[in-house]
């Protein structure tokens, strides 16, 4: 027993817990690494559980940040198109401010059909 609750109390270094993790994903006999690393090997599963966990936290947060940079870009390139849309409507109503009315009267075109 007292083996038993020396081994629980051992401080293991996170540099050790990640080699352990690593040579787990090179074997078939967790029980055997467990035994030549003098650990227990319901602890070489719990760390590798807790380096996976690790992982995919630091996956979520890089996904997380290129989806931010993506959601910026985006907002950028709308406000862009935004002040284009703008400068375009402007520059049409001054064009059609600009431009006289057809009489009724029927005026002749300025040249003459080709031809006659």
């Amino acid at each position: 027993m007292a083996k038993q609750r020396e081994r629980k109390q051992k401080k293991y270094t996170e540099e050790f817990r990640r080699q352990a993790v690593e040579r787990m994903k090179g074997t078939n006999n967790v029980k055997a690494l467990a035994r030549e690393l003098g650990v227990d090997r319901h602890s070489l599963y719990d760390w590798r559980k807790r380096a996976a966990d690790l992982s995919d936290r630091r996956s979520a947060n890089g996904q997380r940040s290129k989806q931010e940079k993506e959601n910026k870009e985006l907002k950028r390139l709308l406000a862009e198109k935004t002040l284009e849309v703008d400068f375009f409507r402007g520059a049409l109503q001054k064009v059609a401010a600009r431009r006289q009315p057809s009489s009724a009267n029927g005026e002749t075109a300025s040249t003459t059909k080709s031809g006659k």
